[in-house]
């Protein structure tokens, strides 16, 4: 039971991390042309 207070805590910082990292990815450019990739493949051949 013990083990909770350690790890509640742990998994709450996690999911912070993790929707910062999300919210720094799509407020810096990284999601906003997906589709220009995909056909840089196609065009380079």
């Amino acid at each position: 039971m013990d083990i909770l207070y350690l790890l509640i805590p742990l998994s709450v910082v996690l999911v912070l991390l993790i929707l910062a990292g999300l919210w720094w990815a799509i407020h810096s450019g990284q999601f906003d042309s997906v589709e220009q990739e995909g056909e840089r493949i196609l065009k380079d051949g």
